[in-house]
């Protein structure tokens, strides 16, 4: 299938989501994983009307950026070594990895304008998962209070695989009451709005559960 015929599937399966839940389907942010995708597919999902790129890869993350450049939004979304900030901070217009002290403070030190960023947040538990443990997040927030190159927009997670709905439901939950947590804190450098999660296989559930940034690779672009 073409790009353009898997995103309109997609919008499809999102209009019927937001139905279930009550939502205006304008809410989600579709952000197209292309780590394993080549340059020409991605000028293609461009070309179709994805606006959102995803990369997880410092190496591949800059090469499609030479080539794309500003044609897109980029997303960072995998995690980030500290010493390799310099390389992409520059480039990315969000970063969906946050997790810990010394990556912010990488941040603060080498980024020249204020990088909206999502905290990954390990909710499932799982040792194979980065992100900080959901009891830690609030303090980690405020940790950052005078980092003035740090806006703390939402929360990310990774859901487990499991084929059992009710598990991937609830990790999304716990997510979205955590974000509600930060939110109503009406902190200014943490507005905390969004909820970065769902991917090709879980995205519909994720949309029902409160999901504004999905973040689909097989199921757009692959």
């Amino acid at each position: 299938m073409t790009v353009a015929e898997q995103l309109a599937e997609m919008k499809q399966n999102i209009k019927t989501a937001c139905r279930k839940c009550e939502r205006n389907p304008e809410e989600i942010r579709i952000i197209a994983v292309t780590k394993y995708v080549s340059i020409d597919r991605t000028l293609e999902a461009i070309e179709s009307g994805v606006n959102d790129l995803g990369e997880n890869r410092k190496e591949e993350f800059l090469k499609k950026h030479e080539r794309i450049g500003d044609q897109a939004t980029w997303h960072f979304i995998g995690s980030l070594q500290s010493r390799k900030v310099k390389d992409v901070i520059h480039q990315i217009d969000y970063l969906h990895s946050l997790d810990r002290k010394s990556l912010a403070k990488e941040i603060q030190k080498r980024a020249d304008k204020t990088i909206p960023c999502f905290i990954q947040v390990n909710v499932s538990g799982e040792e194979s998962k980065h992100g900080l443990h959901p009891d830690d997040v609030e303090e980690f927030i405020e940790s950052i209070n005078d980092y003035d190159k740090i806006k703390i927009v939402g929360l990310m997670t990774m859901a487990p695989h499991v084929e059992h709905e009710e598990e991937l439901r609830a990790v999304f939950r716990k997510l979205r009451a955590l974000r509600d947590i930060i939110r109503d804190r009406n902190l200014p450098h943490a507005p905390c709005e969004h909820l970065s999660m769902g991917m090709s296989n879980d995205y519909t559930i994720a949309i029902e559960e409160g999901a504004t940034h999905i973040r689909v690779g097989s199921s757009l672009v692959g």
